[in-house]
């Protein structure tokens, strides 16, 4: 299906209108600005989730193929895409979502748990760092940026059980002022957050229950009565790893009872073949770490205080 046009750039107007009875929904996309790294260098030479065989090869042209093909579907709907440089040796660094949170231009950086991809979130960082956002630091205690850490509305909300520290919940609140709610992953198939539930608008989302443990489940049910439950068929695709603009839901072509609630609900499935990229455990959020009020901080300059905000963690110190 195409996309929908972009309605509004403005997030005050990034809300579903209210639907008249037996009408579809009405959704309002909101332009994004999206940060992603080439998959220049992407293979599969460690296994540090279930889905990575390093004896499975990787075919790097159909992986840059697929990636390019996101990166157009992005510009093709209005978003602004920047890119990092990819670095030899560093085969997930496309997995770029990982190593960082930005919410208003304030930006956290990543601690990785597996060595393997620690030094991912320095070049990041520095990224941060040289493209002005606000107070960039590092977390001392291990943070998987958005691969754990989700932005729905005003709220944050945070996965353990995997990969990040659950007390790295508390440091993310305290740099970037906004709440986070603490999520349990149970299935080591779901090692992020982002394998197991994803953010369609500003207070929807889409989630798989088994993925979260019990009191987990319990709190999504209270918070998002209206969310979106995914089959664990569509999981198999990584369906849940998805990428919205508040009309736009880019996700897995497979993902096929996923897409047809989204469109029952309002959403445009924008579907895209990211397959190569399983391999590895990873999809379309992976590869796609969001820069909330990059644009607006770059439209008016950063102020004498903010760009002088850099901050060590304690974990540089050490």
């Amino acid at each position: 299906m195409a996309p929908t046009a972009i309605e509004s750039e403005h997030a005050h107007e990034g809300r579903a209108q209210e639907p008249d009875v037996g009408a579809r929904e009405v959704r309002h996309a909101r332009t994004r600005s999206y940060l992603m790294c080439p998959p220049t260098y992407f293979d599969v030479v460690y296994a540090i989730n279930e889905w990575m065989h390093p004896d499975e090869p990787v075919d790097r042209d159909r992986a840059m193929s697929q990636w390019s093909t996101l990166v157009d579907t992005y510009r093709r709907l209005g978003h602004e895409v920047l890119t990092i440089d990819p670095v030899q040796d560093l085969p997930d660094m496309v997995f770029v979502t990982d190593s960082g949170l930005v919410v208003d231009g304030v930006a956290l950086g990543a601690r990785y748990r597996s060595p393997e991809r620690r030094a991912e979130a320095e070049y990041v960082f520095q990224w941060f760092r040289r493209n002005g956002l606000i107070r960039p630091a590092l977390p001392r205690f291990v943070n998987e940026g958005e691969g754990d850490f989700l932005v729905v509305g005003d709220t944050i909300l945070a996965g353990t059980g995997f990969r990040s520290d659950p007390r790295s919940h508390a440091e993310a609140s305290a740099h970037l002022d906004r709440p986070v709610i603490t999520l349990e992953l149970v299935n080591p198939r779901y090692y992020h957050l982002n394998t197991a539930l994803g953010v369609l608008d500003e207070s929807t989302i889409a989630y798989l229950p088994a993925a979260f443990s019990a009191e987990s489940r319990a709190m999504l049910e209270r918070m998002y009565p209206d969310a979106v439950i995914a089959a664990e068929s569509d999981t198999e695709w990584l369906g849940l790893n998805l990428v919205s603009d508040g009309a736009n839901v880019v996700l897995p072509v497979q993902a096929t009872h996923l897409a047809q609630q989204l469109s029952a609900r309002g959403y445009e499935p924008v579907q895209l073949d990211y397959s190569e990229f399983l391999k590895s455990g990873g999809g379309i959020k992976c590869c796609t770490l969001e820069l909330r009020g990059f644009r607006e901080l770059r439209d008016r300059g950063p102020t004498t205080k903010e760009s002088k905000g850099t901050q060590e963690s304690e974990g540089e110190k050490q």
